[in-house]
């Protein structure tokens, strides 16, 4: 693997720091990373690009599923998610998952994570959708994610563990042979470290979340805007099953023109028996899934969409009145204040939701070690396609993944890692145009309109032609002379900007390609899930040209055989 030569234009780094390992993110798959790296002696630094409790992590209320409860087992966890994921996970990847999970929840109790008990003083357990079992682990009723993350944040700190806060990764560094060597970041504020700047180590772990921001409306915190994806894919590295983007069924309604971070209203509160109605107060999930509201997410999104479609409705409702103050105060105090401050009452009135894009089930592809096709590079969480979700992730699977790939990623860098290499510059570099910042409320709005929840050829063609257009006029402005015209300047929301363009390619390439209807990718033109011709994984990587090739895998065994690729531009 020698990379694209495709780098994000910046200012060469002005410091270095020097480590046996850069670990880029700071939630539960980052964190987790790099304590059990310290712990093996490595010298690890974690850059994070706003705080370090400040990701995705924090913002989950459900929690974690492990089979911890009593007739409960690994097996039955096991066919829990592979249902939810409709065919494409890679069943080596869950059985890891699942068998590994139990005691990985263990440990992360031992760090001093402290979960919600029941009345024995056991975890107490609950149910979300696709699950038949109560096994999720929660804390604070509603705020799994928040505790997770003071946890990990106290033992990172009480490990003195070098971090490196308000940093935006921009670019691998890599030596002659093509290994990694390091990335480039640029650190906001002031400090000892200011500027662009390089980590050099001889193992970088991208653990940076997900790409909610590519949409209009989402439960991802602004930082989420796919960074880790687009620093693969210029480093040449795959990626795959990008088109699978699950939407969450119940997000808060704001509007049909409310943009950005919208409020979560967990499964968790289905999972305590909360009912979908519309506005004339019928259930309609009753009838189309044995497991109604708990049934799995895209299905749950599907219905609620088509209900939407039906009655030409903004939104549907989730109905939780019957669980009375109390319940809603213990349980799930988070959501609770979250309604009450957009003027809702849970308890009095029904809540106003709708579909929202939450998680990435696709991501730079990995082994089961978390190595990825480029040496020395790795991806933990929702960066990565580890193989666990498939084409749906199963609820509250994501923490667990984390907390079990971050494990297997530490061990294996403990055991390979050597010296750093001397960083090279690619043999025909090419400097990626910057979009003005502007351009990334167009892409979230084009990628609503014409990749969201219902897709089709027509809507993901139009998609990816004004895509296009943007790309093309960034690459008219770093070519003109006219001052009007120049190109956008180095900074943080320009770098965001291009790699919100460049993965939202990669998600209309694949989407368009995927003729059929499977998990969360929902095509109203290929209405039927296709085992004949579609159960297999699309891999994409970005060329040096800049066009993506994509091929299909009827499996992720690592290393991936690549045939002869196709050209999407």
């Amino acid at each position: 693997m020698t990379g694209t030569g495709i780098r994000l234009h910046a200012p060469a780094p002005g410091w270095a720091v020097e480590a046996d390992v850069v670990i880029v993110g700071s939630g539960v798959a980052g964190l987790t990373t790099a304590l059990r790296c310290t712990a093996a002696g490595l010298r690890t630094v974690v850059v994070t690009k706003a705080r370090l409790d400040d990701g995705s992590t924090r913002w989950a209320q459900g929690g974690i599923a492990a089979a911890l409860g009593e007739g409960d087992t690994p097996e039955q966890h096991l066919d829990d998610t592979l249902v939810a994921g409709a065919g494409l996970c890679d069943e080596r990847a869950v059985r890891t998952l699942v068998t590994e999970g139990p005691d990985a929840v263990r440990r992360l109790i031992a760090t001093g994570a402290h979960f919600d008990t029941d009345g024995s003083g056991g975890i107490a357990l609950t149910r979300e959708g696709g699950h038949h079992r109560r096994r999720i682990v929660h804390a604070g009723g509603d705020a799994t994610g928040a505790e997770i993350s003071r946890a990990l944040v106290e033992a990172v700190r009480a490990a003195a563990l070098r971090t490196v806060e308000n940093a935006l990764v921009l670019d691998l560094l890599t030596d002659a042979e093509g290994r990694t060597a390091g990335v480039t970041l640029h650190v906001m504020g002031e400090g000892q470290h200011d500027g662009v700047g390089a980590v050099r180590a001889p193992a970088v772990v991208l653990a940076t979340g997900g790409m909610g921001q590519v949409f209009s409306a989402t439960t991802n915190p602004p930082v989420s805007t796919g960074d880790g994806v687009a620093l693969a894919l210029r480093a040449g590295a795959e990626i795959s099953d990008l088109e699978f983007v699950q939407f969450h069924p119940t997000v808060l309604f704001l509007g049909a023109d409310a943009e950005g971070q919208q409020p979560l209203v967990s499964e968790a509160v289905r999972g305590e028996g909360a009912h979908l109605v519309d506005a004339d107060g019928v259930r309609f999930m009753l009838g189309q899934h044995e497991l109604a509201e708990l049934a799995p997410r895209d299905i749950v999104a599907k219905a609620i969409t088509r209900r939407m479609h039906e009655q030409g409705a903004e939104h549907m409702y989730l109905d939780a009145r019957h669980f009375g103050a109390g319940m809603w105060e213990r349980r799930f105090p988070t959501i609770l204040a979250a309604c009450r401050s957009h003027g809702i009452d849970p308890v009095t009135e029904p809540i106003p939701v709708a579909p929202a894009a939450h998680h990435a089930s696709g991501g730079v592809r990995t082994d089961l070690r978390g190595r990825t096709t480029v040496p020395g590079l790795y991806a933990c969480g929702e960066v990565a396609c580890t193989g666990v979700h498939g084409a749906n992730r199963l609820a509250s699977n994501s923490l667990l993944e984390g907390l079990v790939f971050a494990e297997r990623i530490a061990e294996d860098i403990a055991a390979t890692t050597g010296e750093p290499a001397e960083p090279v510059e690619p043999a025909q570099p090419v400097t990626l145009p910057l979009l003005a910042p502007e351009a990334r409320l167009r892409i979230q709005r084009i990628m609503t309109a014409g990749a969201g929840v219902l897709r089709s050829a027509g809507s993901l063609t139009e998609a990816g032609a004004q895509l296009d257009g943007i790309r093309r006029h960034a690459d008219a402005r770093a070519e003109t002379s006219e001052p009007e015209l120049k190109p956008a300047e180095p900074g943080v929301e320009a770098w965001e900007a291009t790699n919100l363009l460049c993965v939202a390619r990669v998600l209309v390439a694949a989407a368009l390609r995927r003729a059929e209807t499977r998990g969360c990718h929902w095509r109203e033109d290929h209405a039927d899930r296709d085992d004949t011709d579609w159960r297999r994984h699309l891999v994409v990587q970005l060329q040096p040209d800049r066009s993506l090739a994509v091929h299909t895998t009827d499996s992720t065994d690592f290393p991936p055989t690549v045939p002869q690729l196709s050209q999407e531009q």
